[in-house]
């Protein structure tokens, strides 16, 4: 799907008529591509790579454009079972247009594509602050749902909830490793400033942007270290509460096992001592739950 936005007023907005120097490719067909290829010279391989979710992100220079591939999260859905998946984004910047192209609809210019732009290049740094904000939001939702997922553990041992939280560990690995290849993008762009014509204002916002990209950077490792860090307790921890319940049923079963001896003992198809007394039966149960009840007050008053 494509779709055309034009710069009016130092701000990103769509094209009425289709036309305009911002141009997104959304899942180009086969068409797109072609066009992208035979007509703007967009190699063939690099145009690939921008589709590929587990692409670097890198900065190339062409004779003719410049071509950049950072690192996005992808929009989340109830069908991804709580992975937080990262993908891939190509941005080509012609002397007189910007190509964006990415596998699945992005949020591009909302949000951060509000803010004033003065030319193709702060296009760019506009939409790669806005896939900063979109991390810090998937950060948050991911430190929210790991909460709950935490509090559901503590209720109830079922496997769905710990598969959440492997879930939630993998996601913040792909994070930690996109957010570490952008902030290497950004430091080269950073000493490229010149050939892609930054100005001072963008220069100031690229060192921003290079400043969130490392601390959001440093928020995904620390959330990964806590989250693998309470995974680890809470292995232990369930390994610990299996060993009690482990030891409560020996208990029980020994304490049921002693009275259960007696009354064997009394049920054997032989003679007996007492087999002719009436209160004999009697006798044997309170001997046998006697037995039981000695045997769990020395096991509490012992082993607690």
């Amino acid at each position: 799907m494509k779709r055309a936005y034009q710069i009016v007023d130092r701000l990103v907005t769509p094209s009425p008529d289709g036309h305009g120097n911002i141009v997104l490719y959304t899942n180009p067909d086969d068409q797109e591509r072609r066009f992208l290829i035979d007509e703007l010279r967009i190699d063939d391989h690099t145009l690939n790579s921008a589709l590929d979710p587990d692409e670097l992100a890198r900065v190339e220079f062409e004779p003719e454009h410049t071509a950049l591939i950072f690192k996005r999260p992808k929009n989340y859905s109830s069908a991804d079972q709580l992975l937080f998946g990262v993908g891939s984004t190509g941005v080509f910047l012609f002397r007189d247009g910007l190509r964006i192209v990415a596998r699945d609809e992005i949020p591009l210019f909302d949000g951060g594509g509000r803010q004033r732009v003065d030319s193709l290049s702060g296009v760019i740094l506009r939409v790669m602050a806005r896939t900063v904000v979109h991390f810090r939001e998937h950060l948050r939702a991911i430190n929210m749902v790991s909460d709950d997922l935490q509090g559901e553990i503590n209720r109830s041992m079922e496997n769905r909830h710990l598969i959440g939280m492997f879930t939630l560990e993998k996601s913040l690995v792909y994070y930690v490793s996109a957010l570490h290849s952008n902030g290497a993008l950004l430091e080269k762009l950073k000493h490229n400033a010149g050939k892609l014509g930054f100005g001072p204002d963008e220069m100031e916002i690229l060192d921003d942007l290079v400043i969130d990209n490392t601390q959001c950077a440093r928020q995904a490792e620390m959330t990964s270290n806590i989250l693998a860090s309470l995974m680890d307790a809470r292995a232990s921890i369930v390994a610990n509460n299996i060993n009690v319940l482990m030891k409560r049923l020996n208990v029980i079963t020994i304490a049921i096992m002693v009275p259960t001896l007696v009354v064997s003992a009394f049920s054997m198809n032989v003679p007996i001592p007492f087999q002719e007394r009436g209160w004999a039966f009697y006798a044997i149960h309170v001997v046998a739950l006697l037995s039981a009840g000695t045997f769990l007050y020395m096991w509490k008053r012992f082993f607690g």
